[in-house]
């Protein structure tokens, strides 16, 4: 039976903060659950489900931050599949509301990662991943993964580093909009390609920043939203997929997005045509590009075109990110939970500049994990109706 219409997201909050080296994610997660409570017009002790993920939260985090907050909730999900975790978490949340599970659900993320000095995309995972054990002394970090796909890309299809460059320029100019973006100094094509090389082809200005920060997610039954603080958001259609070695030799070019993305659209009974934005997952300009092919909006080996001369800014042809994203605005290390509050902000309308005029629907879409190696995906479609 499906669940589409019957939730909704009644209330969101963002830390504004990217540098908070006097805080603890936990600090960072409880400040920004009692800002979205007060966002939907709810208090602590309406919250009995619990949801999140971090990347240094262990098995019992959530019991831990139940702790923190002093609640008992009657529902947890610690899910962690990496960045897309978040997104995952409101269709979980959506499903337990339906099953009778809980009532209000708070989703919740913190990170200090610029603070602590994580090594995110440099790193190498081979101590938590016993099969990463055959590449990891060898170099195979996170950005080489997607440079390799990148290349991968440019190979089957011809598309050019001046293509990616164009995602990274739309997304600046949006972050120069977003009074609470990191990196707002606007950024030309020629300015990427001649950024360093990280791992080829992908240069410095293709890869997503670092930051510390946060959000959270409040989501309860439509009808109960109805009566809330704010306008809801429903929730009509979510997918998850994952994608790995699949024990042989994997196409580079299919993502989970794909997957996941049909599954949403299949249970939103809409199409393409009918969304207005997206939110997706921008680790390095070569995820948007291939995200959007494999959700659908442009066929395989056209992202480029796609993407170039403005195609995904404002007023061009599918605006994504209007935020700034994780290339310009915030990357904590997570980044799932701020495509669905920027989703939400949209929908609700009023941000000035950076507005898409006119959004009703929106796409969010979550990846977790390597490209080319093993990830996750996880797709929400929203409506402000």
């Amino acid at each position: 039976m499906s669940y589409s219409g019957s939730f909704a997201i009644a209330g969101v909050h963002e830390y504004e903060s990217r540098w908070a080296p006097n805080k603890t994610s936990f600090q960072i997660m409880g400040e920004c659950s009692r800002d979205a409570l007060a966002d939907a017009g709810l208090s602590l002790s309406d919250v009995d489900g619990l949801f999140g993920a971090s990347m240094t939260m262990g098995a019992m985090g959530m019991v831990q931050f139940a702790e923190y907050l002093n609640i008992k909730p009657r529902y947890l999900d610690g899910t962690n599949i990496g960045g897309s975790s978040f997104v995952s978490h409101v269709a979980h949340a959506g499903a337990a509301i339906h099953a009778g599970l809980c009532d209000v659900a708070l989703i919740v993320y913190g990170s200090t990662a610029a603070s602590d000095a994580m090594a995110i995309g440099t790193g190498n995972s081979g101590g938590r991943d016993p099969s990463a054990a055959f590449v990891s002394p060898y170099g195979m970090t996170l950005v080489s993964s997607y440079a390799m796909v990148a290349r991968r890309h440019m190979h089957e299809f011809g598309t050019t580093s001046a293509q990616l460059a164009d995602i990274a320029v739309s997304t600046r100019h949006h972050a120069s909009l977003n009074p609470h973006a990191k990196m707002r100094q606007p950024i030309t094509r020629e300015d990427v390609l001649e950024s360093r090389v990280i791992a080829d082809p992908l240069h410095l200005l293709d890869c997503c920043i670092i930051s510390d920060g946060g959000g959270a997610i409040i989501v309860t039954s439509l009808e109960r939203a109805k009566d809330l603080r704010q306008k809801p958001v429903a929730i009509l259609g979510s997918g998850e997929s994952v994608a790995h070695r699949e024990i042989g030799r994997p196409d580079l070019m299919t993502m989970a997005a794909k997957q996941s993305g049909e599954q949403a659209f299949a249970m939103a009974g809409l199409t393409h045509s009918d969304i207005d934005l997206c939110t997706i997952y921008d680790s390095f300009t070569i995820t948007v590009l291939l995200t959007l092919e494999n959700l659908g909006f442009c066929k395989p080996g056209e992202g480029g075109a796609f993407v170039e001369n403005g195609g995904i800014g404002l007023g061009g042809r599918m605006p994504v990110n209007p935020d700034g994203g994780g290339l310009s605005s915030n990357h904590s290390g997570m980044r799932g939970i701020f495509l669905v509050i920027e989703a939400v902000r949209q929908l609700r309308g009023g941000l000035g500049e950076r507005q898409v005029e006119g959004a009703k629907i929106a796409l969010a879409h979550g990846t977790g994990g390597y490209l080319g190696l093993m990830h996750s995906g996880a797709t929400l479609i929203l409506s402000s109706d």
